[in-house]
């Protein structure tokens, strides 16, 4: 079976690894098999744990739930349910980095209310 060499930055642990990841695997499931494992979180493209920046190459991330199209056309990935296409470079982001821009202009417009009168809450 065909692989492709992934080169990941952890930026957070300042190491690089690189794996051959056999083609249409998705990426962390597969540098977890091979003894790399990578941050994540839910494992359904939906959070923000796993998030990384393509600095080369392409993904196949059409799961990645939790992330816009604008976002993923500035480059992000989630490696949860990212496929490589080729050789590929990434680079881990901050959590909070990713989830700001994916979820941060519907917060930060003050307290959330529950609805109830405010000498109630």
């Amino acid at each position: 079976m065909p692989s492709h060499p992934i080169t990941v930055h952890w930026r957070q642990e300042h190491r690089t690894i690189q794996l051959n990841v056999p083609e249409g695997e998705y990426i962390l499931r597969s540098f977890e098999e091979q003894g790399e494992p990578l941050p994540f979180s839910c494992r359904n493209g939906c959070c923000t744990a796993c998030a990384v920046r393509v600095l080369e190459g392409e993904i196949d991330q059409r799961e990645a739930l939790g992330l816009s199209r604008d976002i993923r056309k500035q480059g992000y990935g989630l490696l949860c349910v990212a496929r490589a296409l080729g050789p590929l470079e990434v680079e881990t982001q901050d959590e909070d980095e990713v989830y700001e821009l994916q979820f941060g202009r519907h917060f930060g417009r003050g307290k959330v209310r529950s609805g109830l009168p405010l000498d109630e809450e």
